[in-house]
């Protein structure tokens, strides 16, 4: 399981940080780019790499929300959790200097995490999202850009032949995305040593049940460490009657729970059993182990 012969699926191009969050998952794991979310979904349903590890939420942006729809539409288990450090570099053409700049491209997140920097700088410049960061720096370098600068990390720099305007140009230090790995099988649940688990539920009469859902984990002392909210696809909007008349009255959601116990802990099997009670739609997403590694300034190499 130290990854020498896993072959790991991410979103991006080499140098990108969901390539780093796999090696650091894995280590000596062979990294398989994908252009898409779902492409790395399917890379592991087809057997073409044997995890994927992709991002769902950052301290800065907040949640990634088409993953977690990619999810609940995969039927692939959570097998554990990476907590990586995010350190966004502007990188530009050998001997581009800042004044030259009228364009920043990168991930529309990476933007935004680098908005009040980019501000300070004093740079006259237009944003641009594309795909992801490294690919920005990849562009630039492909297409020979000397207008226009990329935000990506230090290990893109190094492997698109890009120099480093400003190192570290995130507007928070304390930038980290966490990613989760994914697999066809589920692991078996332990409780010698930290877990998470991940959940998602519903209900056909709407939000009313969330509070009792929620008491379940609270009457057993298990903490949560995420609650999210999505509309719900299959019925995004709930009418005034059954007869499907007249006007919406509210959104429909399904919700993704996190929380602190292994489902080998008897107080997460009696909570989810309580919770089944309440709800139309449950599903464990997985339950894995928590990633523990302190959190530090990293260089995204």
């Amino acid at each position: 399981m130290h990854g020498s012969e896993l072959r790991v699926a991410y979103q991006g191009v080499p140098g990108a940080y969901s390539e780093a969050a796999a090696g650091k998952a894995y280590p000596n794991c062979e990294a398989i780019p994908c252009d898409q979310f779902e492409v790395a979904f399917q890379a592991v349903e087809l057997w073409i790499a044997d995890r994927a590890v992709l991002p769902v939420e950052n301290s800065l942006g907040g949640s990634i929300h088409r993953n977690y729809d990619l999810l609940l539409r995969h039927r692939l288990h959570i097998v554990g959790e990476v907590q990586l450090p995010v350190h966004h570099c502007l990188l530009a053409l050998p001997g581009v200097r800042k004044e030259y700049l009228t364009r920043v491209i990168s991930h529309a997140q990476a933007l935004s995490q680098c908005e009040n920097t980019i501000t300070k700088l004093g740079l006259n410049v237009t944003r641009e999202a594309v795909d992801d960061t490294a690919g920005a720096a990849e562009y630039v370098a492909a297409n020979n850009l000397r207008d226009t600068a990329a935000i990506a990390s230090a290990r893109a720099a190094e492997l698109y032949g890009l120099n480093i305007l400003v190192d570290g140009i995130q507007d928070d230090s304390s930038n980290v995305t966490r990613f989760v790995t994914l697999a066809r099988e589920p692991i078996i649940p332990r409780t010698d040593r930290p877990f998470k688990t991940s959940i998602v539920f519903a209900h056909e009469k709407g939000t009313s049940v969330l509070f009792k859902v929620l008491s379940a984990f609270a009457f057993r002392n298990i903490s949560l460490t995420k609650i999210e909210s999505r509309p719900h696809r299959n019925r995004p909007i709930r009418l005034v009657d059954d007869a499907n008349v007249g006007t919406a009255k509210h959104f429909e959601y399904i919700f993704y729970v996190d929380f602190e116990a292994s489902m080998a802990d008897v107080r997460a099997q009696n909570a989810l059993a309580e919770v089944q009670e309440f709800t139309s739609f449950l599903r464990v997403l997985g339950s894995y182990p928590m990633d523990m590694t302190p959190w530090c300034p990293s260089r995204g190499d």
